[in-house]
Formats: structure tokens, C-alpha cells, sequence
């Protein structure tokens, strides 16, 4: 018997990183998926995006374990795109219990400077993160069942860090959605909270135009001699938690085990804000 036996989950970014390790634990513990990732990089966005072999071998994961599972290509800031995957999925597999508002991207660029990865950043963190919402939860209100929606912040939601201007702005502003949205939803007993990783093993900050502004001294730093900044960041004694510290959270907030649990500002920081 799974935590999540008998359940529908909605995950953006599904194609790899965070949002496919939340697929495949959600799978393990019972729930069916509606996978959804753009499946093409954004243009101001230094490191490669997810593609479409990439959402299919997320799938392939779901069904290893059992879970019927339905991908989608779409863009979270097309809000008409994004309704259409959800309603096709929710179609399919029969009722939706669960969204995980996880796609996000980083840019990497001080304040004083403006390019278009400012607007980027916002319009899918923020405005997707929104439409997700928009589109999920009448859904869930309809099914009169309640529910569960985390959207995925950062530490960077909590306290801010130079030269990543465009993204803690963007991480805080979900940190008064989900405020806002766990007031307006908990009389139709829907939560809503969110979690804040640390840095995280995935290609989203492990490559080299990353490591080169830790470590602005190398030519090509590694990721273990940009590990040695990292690891100052955090009050534990590492460098960055694995996708699977994330998901296992999730799968907590997701569960009737935090049924109560609603508003709240969930770090998996290794102890970054008390640094």
C-alpha cells in the first residue's frame, strides 16, 4: 500500500532534475501522473532545457512502478496550452488530488543589468507558477475531495543572494501566492505550501557558467572546486542535497500524514537560512 494510492498528480517540469525525481517518488507511492515540461530550452537560459526524449524517459520511470502516467508538451506561460494538457490529463486518468508547480528557470544576472532574462524568469516562475494554479484548481475544487498544491520556491524565496536578482525576486513572489492561495482554498479543504531547497545536484546550476561565478578566480572550474563555495552556504557539513531530498518532502505534503499542514514555508536547506 502506497501514501498516495489511488491519486492524480500534476507535475511541470517534469522532463529531468526535481521535477522528474517528484514523478517517479510520487509513482513509488501509488499516484498516477500527468507530466507536463516545455521540452525545449528558453532562449536567456545559460544551460540546456528538457526535451521530449527526456519527458518520455521520465514516463518510462512512472511505469516502472506501476502508475499510469500522460505527458504533455506545454509552455506554463501559455496559460491555454497549459489548460488544455491538464484537462486532456485529467480526462484520461479520471480526477487530479495533487499539483506539484515545480518548472522554473535561472538566470544568472545583477540587478543593475537588464537583458531579457529578467522577464523570462518572472513570466515562468511567477506567472507560470500562477497559470499551473489557474488551471488545477478548479479541478480540485470540483472534485470536492480537497487536495494538496506545493509550489516549488527556494532558499532563494527566503533571503536574498547578489547577482540572481530576476530569480529571488521570482521565488519570493510564489512564497505570497501560495500565502494568498492557502487562505482562499482551505474551505474547500485544498492546501497549499511551499518548499525551499538549498542547492540541488541538477543541471539547472551544475554547469560550468555556474561554477564560473563561484569560483570567478578559474578559467574552467569543476563542480567539486565550485562544491567548496557551496558547501560555505549551508550549516551542514555538504555542498548540495540530491532531487530525492526534495521529492521525499513532497510526498510528506502530499500525504494524508500532513493533512493539516497549509501556508507554510518549507526549507530543505541543510541549514542555509541559519547561516
Amino acid at each position: 500500500m502506497g501514501r498516495l494510492d489511488g491519486k492524480v498528480a500534476l507535475v511541470t517540469g517534469a522532463g529531468r532534475g526535481i521535477g522528474r525525481s517528484h514523478c517517479i517518488r510520487l509513482a513509488e507511492e501509488g499516484a498516477d501522473i500527468i507530466a507536463v515540461d516545455l521540452c525545449r530550452p528558453v532562449q536567456s537560459v545559460s544551460y540546456p532545457g528538457s526535451t521530449g526524449d527526456d519527458l518520455e524517459e521520465t514516463a518510462k520511470y512512472v511505469a516502472e512502478f506501476g502508475g499510469r502516467v500522460v505527458t504533455a508538451r506545454a509552455d506554463v506561460r501559455d496559460v491555454g496550452a497549459l489548460r488544455r494538457a491538464v484537462d486532456d490529463g485529467v480526462a484520461e486518468l479520471g480526477r487530479l488530488d495533487i499539483v506539484v508547480a515545480n518548472a522554473g528557470i535561472l538566470n544568472m544576472t545583477p540587478l543593475t543589468e537588464t537583458d531579457d532574462g529578467w522577464q523570462d524568469v518572472i513570466d515562468v516562475n511567477v506567472t507560470g507558477t500562477w497559470h499551473t494554479c489557474k488551471v488545477t484548481i478548479p479541478h480540485l475544487v470540483d472534485g470536492g475531495r480537497g487536495g494538496s498544491i506545493t509550489l516549488m520556491s527556494s532558499i532563494m524565496g527566503l533571503k536574498g543572494f547578489p547577482g540572481v536578482a530576476a530569480y529571488v525576486t521570482s521565488k519570493h513572489a510564489v512564497v505570497g501566492l501560495m500565502r494568498t492561495l492557502a487562505a482562499e482554498l482551505a474551505p474547500h479543504w485544498i492546501r497549499v505550501n511551499t518548499v525551499h531547497p538549498t542547492q540541488v545536484d541538477t543541471p539547472m546550476i551544475m554547469n560550468e557558467p555556474t561554477f564560473r561565478i563561484l569560483r570567478p578566480d578559474l578559467e574552467h572550474p569543476t563542480k567539486q572546486q565550485a562544491a567548496e563555495v557551496w558547501q560555505t552556504l549551508n550549516a551542514l557539513p555538504l555542498p548540495w542535497v540530491e532531487p530525492i531530498d526534495i521529492s521525499n518532502v513532497l510526498v510528506f505534503l502530499a500525504s494524508d500524514e500532513a493533512r493539516y499542514i497549509t501556508g507554510v514555508t518549507l526549507p530543505v536547506d541543510a541549514g542555509c537560512t541559519i547561516k
